[in-house]
């Protein structure tokens, strides 16, 4: 249960009002994490233009990424979404449990981006060398490597909302591992 009630369209300011608008727009509702974002008069806009900026990582990549962190970071909200978001973007169920495990054994290159994901969330970026060694011979390159770790931090703040204030999920629920 969340310890935070979640705010509504009247409760946050004129930015913010916007934002919701065109949420309901291109998605149908406000997910809850943006909801919680709107505490803040400047944290939801923030938010979305950095997880919307340019990026060498493709939208599937990404969300090897967001699964392997919030799979760490164990943010039920976050693995929630991005289960439903990475079966979106062509993930099957059992690719989605090898993501969250820091895996995928059904393409090499992902593999190496799960694997970075999960080691540099787990370590604090105190990132172990083999890791990181296999991530470039995978093909990655240094470009991948800041911008895997913007989205690693991106989404580790994301984990931490969740985590803290407890954010009532709005999406189907993530099989427990």
């Amino acid at each position: 249960m969340s310890t935070f009630n979640i705010p509504t369209r009247a409760e946050v300011n004129a930015t913010n009002q916007a934002i919701f608008d065109s949420l309901e727009k291109q998605v149908g509702f406000v997910p809850n994490l943006f909801a919680t974002y709107a505490y803040s008069e400047n944290a939801l806009k923030n938010y979305i233009d950095f997880a919307g900026a340019p990026s060498s990582l493709k939208a599937k990549e990404k969300e090897v990424i967001n699964l392997a962190v919030s799979q760490v970071n164990q943010c039920e909200y976050c693995l929630a979404a991005h289960t439903a978001i990475g079966k979106m973007s062509g993930f099957n169920d059992a690719q989605i449990i090898e993501l969250r495990q820091g895996k995928a054994s059904f393409d090499t290159r992902l593999d190496a981006l799960a694997a970075l994901a999960k080691n540099i969330t787990e370590n604090r970026g105190n990132t172990d060398t083999s890791i990181l060694k296999n991530y470039f011979n995978a093909g990655w390159t240094k470009e991948n490597l800041i911008d895997t770790i913007s989205l690693v931090g991106d989404k580790t703040i994301s984990n931490y909302i969740n985590n803290t204030v407890k954010t009532t999920v709005d999406f189907p629920a993530a099989p427990t591992l």
